[in-house]
This record gives C-alpha cells, sequence and structure tokens, in this order.
C-alpha cells in the first residue's frame, strides 16, 4: 500500500490514517493488532470505529495513491476474529481481578471512572450490553473484563461476544467499503480522510469539555461551603 496522505491532526495513535501508515507494509497485522488491543488489553484510546471505516475506504479505492491492503472479504474476515479474540481476554482479566488495576481516577490509564462507567452501561443493558459497547469508545475496552469480574456466564457471553465482534468489526468495515464505491467519496477521498480524522477529535473535545465542566462545578460548590 502506497502511503496515505497524512492529514494528521492528532497524535500519531489517534489518527487512523496515520496510525495505518505507520505500518508500513505490515498494515494488515497492524490493523488487527489495534482492533485487538482496543477490544480487550485495557488500552481504550485508539481510533477503533474510525480505522475500521478508513480500511473499508481503502479496500475500495482505486486511486493510484492509495492501493488496498488486503480484499474486503479477508477484512470481513479477520478483523471480527481480532475482535472477539481481544474480548475474549479481557473477559479473562477480568475474571481473574484485573479491576483491582482500576483504583484511582487520577492514574492516566487505569481510571477507575472507567471501570464505573462500564459497570453501569452493564447494569442498565444486561449482557446485551457486549454487543452494544462495541459502538461506544471506551467502554468497548472495558465491558468485557466488567462482564469477567461480575462473573457473567462465559457461554453467555461468548455468543454475545461473537454477535457484537461481527456486527462492529465487519459492519463498520463494509460500510466504509460501499461509501468508497461512490463516485463522490471515491474522487474526494482525502477530503473523506479529514472528515475523519475531524470525527475522531469529536469524543476527545466532548470528555475534555465534559472534564473541565465537572471541574468547574466542583469548584463552585467547594467555594460556597466556605464560610464567610
Amino acid at each position: 500500500m502506497n502511503t496515505v496522505t497524512n492529514l494528521a491532526l492528532l497524535p500519531g495513535f489517534l489518527d487512523p490514517v496515520n496510525l495505518l501508515n505507520s505500518f508500513g507494509t505490515w498494515v494488515l497485522a497492524g490493523l488487527l493488532l489495534v482492533v485487538f488491543i482496543e477490544s480487550g488489553l485495557l488500552f481504550p484510546l485508539l481510533p477503533g470505529d474510525s480505522l475500521l471505516f478508513t480500511a473499508g475506504l481503502i479496500a475500495a479505492s482505486k486511486s493510484t495513491e492509495i492501493e488496498p491492503f488486503a480484499p474486503i472479504g479477508v477484512l470481513l474476515i479477520l478483523v471480527p476474529i481480532a475482535a472477539v479474540l481481544g474480548d475474549q481476554v479481557g473477559y479473562v482479566i477480568g475474571a481473574r481481578g484485573g479491576t483491582a488495576l482500576f483504583k484511582s481516577n487520577d492514574a492516566r490509564l487505569f481510571k477507575k471512572r472507567y471501570i464505573d462507567e462500564s459497570h453501569a452501561f452493564f447494569v442498565k443493558h444486561g449482557p446485551i450490553t457486549i454487543v452494544l459497547a462495541r459502538f461506544v469508545p471506551i467502554v468497548r475496552t472495558y465491558a468485557p473484563v466488567v462482564a469477567g469480574a461480575a462473573k457473567m456466564r462465559y457461554r453467555t457471553f461468548a455468543i454475545y461476544n461473537i454477535i457484537g465482534g461481527v456486527l462492529w468489526g465487519a459492519g463498520l468495515t463494509y460500510l466504509g467499503y460501499l461509501l468508497g464505491q461512490i463516485a463522490v467519496v471515491r474522487d474526494n477521498i482525502d477530503l473523506i480522510f479529514l472528515g475523519i480524522v475531524a470525527v475522531s477529535v469529536l469524543p476527545i473535545v466532548i470528555e475534555v469539555a465534559k472534564r473541565a465542566l465537572r471541574n468547574r462545578r466542583s469548584t463552585d460548590t467547594d467555594t460556597e461551603s466556605i464560610p464567610s
């Protein structure tokens, strides 16, 4: 695959285009590794959704600048497998006490609120959470850990895990592939990649804004509680 035009607005590991480029000739292996890691190895800060969509676009590309790194049929088989295996590992981590790593919200990676949010999502939706969580950044990484820690019946987890892995892994990849067949998309592939990067920024911006708002409210509350 030739190098995809670099339109990076994010750190390399968050920009799906730049991340794929970084693997060089090992793009397919790199894509599967990222899907596997984000699905259950406790590292949620990866562009899973946009990465799969981008992979589908590239698979559909007929541009001389962007060569597909794998046929769409291969992606539709291997990506769900990587996603399912990643969740399996996450379940095992949770079942063996992996949630003990999440003790503080001040930690850079193992924030306790990640587990708390995933657990709340799990309680609200039940076993179907394993499917729904696939489409929610951060939650999808920790949902299998929570399922393992909650001792969800393994057979139940495995069924929902496979369904979610196929819907998410194959679904988003094939969506990108289908849109890549549209002439206006194919002829403006660089702009599409720029849009993907912009969309990747949104969850980060929203999260930062929410955190700033929470901190401001907390500060205001503390100020009001101080006796004059």
